[in-house]
């Protein structure tokens, strides 16, 4: 029911557990804006324990954007906090989503259908002053751009919003580096070396000519 309801506002860029949508999608729609686009950065962005810590407050108040049933709302709280068995006790859950539950992938998608999707969607239509791509499968993001004070501007401005709605991007995961069709050349040119790779669905990305 989730899904019939939500699969219309969900954006195009958005590939994890949606029909039709797979990881081969995502991949090549990564590699079709890397190439085909004006991408000279890339920003991998990786949420913090994303599963673990969504807020249960903000899940509900995204859900009534579009359910008014009282009782499915009841049922998802219920399942949201349903939480996990420790030492024979039964502890209850305060924030993020069970572990292995049929429900967990599209409350994520709603989740970040409203923390980054339509925000970064925004974002690029009116604050971004060149080519900008972004692909996002479950929690992870890929985004690439045009200039790098885009680049940075955004990268800045996501983790502000990220912690308006209680995540935070993972220091250590989440990079911004050089990378494109171009990549090659401008790194030859300030004597960097070879450009940067990143790791997305299973694959590490490579420029190509390296």
């Amino acid at each position: 029911m989730l899904e019939a309801i939500f699969e219309t506002d969900f954006l195009g860029f958005s590939y994890g557990f949606r029909p039709g949508r797979g990881q081969h999608d995502a991949l090549d729609a990564l590699s079709v804006g890397l190439y085909r686009r004006k991408v000279n950065w890339v920003l991998d962005a990786d949420i913090r324990r994303f599963f673990d810590t969504m807020s249960h407050d903000w899940m509900l108040k995204f859900l009534r954007h579009r359910i008014q049933d009282k009782r499915i709302l009841r049922l998802i709280c219920k399942w949201l906090k349903i939480g996990v068995m420790e030492g024979g006790q039964h502890i209850r859950a305060h924030c993020g989503a069970p572990q292995g539950a049929v429900v967990s992938p599209i409350l994520a998608n709603i989740y970040l259908h409203y923390v980054f999707d339509l925000w970064t969607n925004a974002w690029r239509d009116k604050v971004a002053t060149g080519d900008m791509v972004v692909i996002r499968y479950a929690d992870d993001s890929v985004v690439g751009f045009q200039h790098k004070t885009d680049a940075d501007r955004f990268r800045q401005m996501l983790q502000v919003r990220m912690c308006k709605f209680d995540l935070s991007l993972h220091s250590d995961k989440t990079q911004l580096i050089r990378f494109g069709r171009y990549a090659v050349a401008q790194c030859r040119a300030r004597g960097e070396g070879s450009p940067a790779t990143f790791d997305f669905l299973g694959f590490t990305h490579v420029v190509a000519g390296v």
